[in-house]
């Protein structure tokens, strides 16, 4: 079904009046008084682009995960790429994550949720990795259990099964809506239904429904049925709040889908505090959301944007912007940037890298331009071909972009200069870059550069300790927004 593009201002003066009280301090008192780990696994990097002062990890050994369980804070983020595997090494990694957290935390007796942070235009692997980690959740809480020998589990594992999943796309900074259960992607004060934007048209990703409840039923190919899909109505976010919310999230059956509607931060405020009146009444949930969800949840407050004052580094050399995302909005962004900015350019052809013969000569070129140009002083923006190239399948499709990514992360691996900043342009192509070119363990995430743009300070076992590392989501901003973040370093 083809559901009408609406005006946003419209139908807000439709929508019942919001909850009329803020609940970020009710939230933070919760979490005070029910300390909770929230753990958050992320499909690709953008997904901390509304937090601040939280660790991200790139791997997951049972040391790491000790260490940041035991560590104070809210929470912490586990980079999992997994948008750039197919379904089946997704599914391995969330298992292997979710047993090892498992197994970790109950050594420790300590609580966590865990959040599967995925896109807000709907592209990922969903339901899949989803109930692959719950499926090794609630298998290590039953080994547990057993080894216990008692009838029912000790407190602290009572977090580990997730028996139902509670589905929440919002994020306002990108303009991603939920309304009557149709999911809406903002275009000025148009709201356009996801299915008929570009990012619906995906390779690998692409789906045809933009009601959530039709679209879970698609993307699980009918493995979940239309009747084990039910919503969170604005009407009840905004007239009933979460006292009652949380009754209503108790009475989910195993295996269910829930849809948390939302159209302002509010709402999500009366979701987030629904979810954890559940949780402290024994509800078992895992989190499918988009990134607002993940810092209501930490009881995080706003912080203003940073500045280029907040961010500068000494040196004379050049910075880097790194454009591999291919969707529209980069490409325009891009362009922008290209007529507008003093930048140096180098193109790598997605063509030349997609055979071993003219891979090799392509990206040594590259990366010494990019060298030469950093060494220099010249700020450089090193940019993938602007044609799509797609493959037979979906499977072929994600394998072109891996050799394209990994073109990439070997131009940058070769980089001798460490550049005074670095712009990392599209989910996957940061999360390689951090990973495998600049390796990076763990990061902290310092804030936003412009919304829904975050900055990590990379740790002292990567390649430039230190570096302001901005993950630039392909999905996020204006036409000028590639250009607003470079003039922010700008020198005097």
């Amino acid at each position: 079904m083809n559901e009408p593009v609406l005006s946003q201002a419209e139908l807000s003066a439709t929508l019942p009046s919001a909850w009329p009280e803020p609940l970020l301090p009710a939230i933070r008192a919760n979490l005070a008084a029910h300390p909770t780990k929230v753990v958050v696994l992320d499909d690709d990097p953008t997904g901390t682009q509304t937090v601040h002062d939280i660790p991200v990890l790139t791997e997951w050994s049972h040391e790491t995960l000790a260490a940041e369980l035991r560590a104070p804070g809210p929470g912490f983020y586990i980079l999992t790429n997994s948008r750039s595997f197919p379904t089946a090494e997704s599914c391995r990694i969330s298992r292997e994550i979710g047993e090892r957290l498992a197994s970790v935390a109950a050594e420790l007796a300590h609580n966590f949720i865990v959040i599967s942070r995925s896109d807000s235009t709907l592209r990922g692997h969903f339901p899949d990795e989803v109930e692959a980690l719950s499926s090794a959740l609630r298998s290590r809480r039953g080994q547990e259990a057993d080894c216990s020998n008692t009838q029912t589990p000790p407190p602290h594992l009572g977090g580990y099964e997730g028996s139902t999943i509670l589905l929440c796309p919002y994020f306002e900074a990108g303009g991603r809506y939920t309304i009557g259960d149709i999911h809406y992607v903002a275009d000025g004060d148009r709201l356009v239904p996801a299915a008929q934007t570009p990012f619906a048209q995906d390779a690998v990703f692409g789906y045809r429904s933009s009601n959530l409840r039709e679209w879970v039923v698609e993307k699980s190919h009918g493995r979940i049925s239309a009747a084990d899909v039910t919503s969170l109505s604005l009407a009840d976010i905004r007239q009933r709040g979460p006292q009652a919310l949380a009754e209503q999230l108790l009475r989910l059956r195993d295996g269910q889908v829930c849809i948390a509607n939302c159209a302002s931060q509010r709402d999500l405020e009366v979701v987030v505090l629904a979810a954890m009146l559940a949780e402290a009444r024994g509800g078992r949930t895992i989190y499918r959301t988009g990134a607002s969800f993940v810092a209501t949840r930490m009881g995080l407050e706003p912080r203003p944007l940073l500045t280029g004052r907040d961010l500068v580094k000494a040196g004379n050399a050049g910075g880097l912007v790194v454009v591999g995302s291919y969707v529209p909005k980069t490409t325009e962004q891009l362009a922008h940037l290209l007529e507008h900015g003093d930048l140096a350019r180098v193109e790598l052809s997605v063509e030349a890298v997609q055979s071993e013969a003219s891979a090799a000569s392509a990206i040594a070129a590259a990366a010494q331009q990019v060298d030469d140009f950093l060494r220099a002083g010249r700020d450089v923006v090193l940019f993938t071909s602007r044609q799509l190239v797609t493959g037979g399948d979906a499977g072929e499709s994600l394998r072109i972009g891996q050799r394209v990514s990994g073109a990439l992360v070997e131009i940058v691996g070769r980089l001798t200069t460490s550049p005074r900043f670095f712009i990392a342009k599209g989910g996957i192509t940061s999360s390689d870059l951090a990973t495998r070119a600049l390796g990076v363990r763990r990061a902290i995430v310092r804030g936003q550069i412009l919304p829904g743009i975050p900055v990590w300070q990379l740790g002292p076992e990567s390649c430039f300790p230190g570096l302001n590392y901005i993950v630039f989501p392909g999905n996020v901003g204006g036409a000028s927004a590639l250009l607003e973040v470079v003039q922010k370093f700008s020198r005097p």
